[in-house]
């Protein structure tokens, strides 16, 4: 949050028509999310969305992702991670980002690196028909969850798990009401798991011209 108001102190001030809208997907709502917005002393648009409706609807498997949106409602790019490389001592992460979102408020569409439209499309996660079930059941253990009920919380956020293994979200959610937390050893273990599969924790930062 700090490093993303440094940004947009530094962007807004060379174009009045740029935002920053952060969305903190996060079941523990005001009391989770809260201080860290505050500790950050951040002047951007900031919510708090407790039942991850953000991720749904952008198909966003992990955060922070990020999501480019013109002045004409268009997607410019997404789902991409958004952490820069000192984060975690340089495990994962970036220091590539930020110059292309200088360069798209410096150029709009102009710039090189604004996807077209067939890549935006390729480039947002297809879900499968049981996947598509995968929120509504988040949505329950949310529910439950919110109600102090965290034994039906832990089924229907293990259903969502089951039906959707794909997304972060749902493990990192449950797993941060869990011991060891959202990037404890259950996490670690994922990580692993999934890399030694050939994936990766973040899809790579894609660096080039945006037709490509």
């Amino acid at each position: 949050m700090p490093v993303w108001q440094v940004i947009y102190d530094e962007l807004k001030a060379k174009d009045e028509n740029f935002e920053i809208i952060s969305v903190a997907q996060d079941t523990g709502g005001e009391d989770a999310a809260g201080p860290i917005f505050d500790a950050a002393d951040v002047t951007y648009t900031s919510l708090i969305d407790v039942n991850h409706l953000i991720s749904s609807l952008y198909n966003l498997v992990n955060v922070p992702s990020g999501v480019w949106i013109d002045e004409e409602g268009r997607i410019a790019r997404i789902n991409e991670g958004t952490y820069a490389q000192e984060h975690f001592n340089g495990a994962f992460g970036t220091n590539e980002y930020v110059p292309i979102v200088r360069d798209w408020v410096k150029k709009g569409a102009e710039s090189q690196y604004v996807w077209d439209t067939s890549k935006v499309r390729e480039s947002i996660v297809d879900r499968t028909p049981e996947a598509e079930k995968a929120q509504p059941a988040f949505l329950l253990g949310s529910y439950y969850f919110q109600r102090d009920n965290e034994a039906k919380a832990e089924q229907y956020w293990t259903l969502a798990q089951q039906l959707d293994p794909t997304s972060w979200n749902y493990l990192r959610q449950d797993l941060l009401y869990e011991e060891g937390g959202s990037a404890g050893p259950a996490w670690q273990q994922r990580v692993e798991e999934v890399e030694a599969a050939g994936g990766a924790y973040y899809a790579p930062l894609e660096i080039e011209d945006g037709a490509n």
